[in-house]
């Protein structure tokens, strides 16, 4: 069973460290014409998916004002795809759902250029896979609980940022599956969405 159980990991973990960083915004803009409102729109849902699909992987403090004073033209690039539904349009209003898919190796080159601190894998470094760990009320527990998991498994990893109770970590790619195993058997929680590259580890 166990053995059934590790085999599916890495076949799903695998996909899932292979997937894009996908992200959907809400927007509803009006200005004098549908057009500029609809350029609106577009800007603000660009930055609002950029913000929210590469904080994992950032500095916040450096990354969320960087990408609010950007100009809009040098965040175009950063996008790798664009997708709109439920389009609505009137003379002077402009509302949608936007999904976007962020481009990898130019959001990592445009972050080291603007010297935020990230580790956002472009696809060329597949060792290591990042995780998200939300430590509960009992915060130094917790965290105690994780580190002695990963000594028992033998797993060295790399804290990348901590703010309040988020601690967000570098692991071996190669140690995925253990690590899942073995965090679950601890009586962690894990899950990794098909739409990002993050995994999500809580209590």
């Amino acid at each position: 069973m166990k053995k059934l159980l590790l085999f599916f990991l890495l076949t799903v973990g695998s996909g899932v460290y292979a997937a894009e960083l996908i992200g959907s915004a809400y927007v509803n803009m009006t200005s004098d014409t549908s057009s500029a409102a609809k350029t609106m729109a577009i800007n603000d849902a660009r930055r609002q998916i950029l913000i929210d699909k590469l904080s994992p992987y950032a500095m916040t403090d450096q990354l969320v004002p960087a990408i609010k004073d950007a100009k809009s033209a040098d965040l175009v690039n950063l996008i790798a795809e664009t997708k709109i539904d439920n389009e609505k349009i009137s003379d002077t209003a402009y509302s949608a759902k936007i999904t976007m898919t962020v481009d990898k190796v130019a959001s990592r080159t445009w972050m080291v250029e603007n010297d935020i601190q990230n580790w956002l894998n472009d696809g060329s470094n597949t060792d290591v896979f990042v995780a998200q760990i939300i430590l509960g009320d009992d915060a130094i527990t917790d965290w105690a609980d994780f580190n002695r998991i990963m000594r028992a498994e033998r797993v060295d990893f790399t804290t990348k940022y901590i703010v309040g109770k988020s601690v967000t970590v570098e692991l071996p790619t190669s140690s995925r599956a253990s690590i899942t195993i073995a965090l679950r058997g601890a009586g962690w929680r894990t899950a990794a969405s098909a739409a990002d590259e993050l995994m999500r580890v809580w209590k």
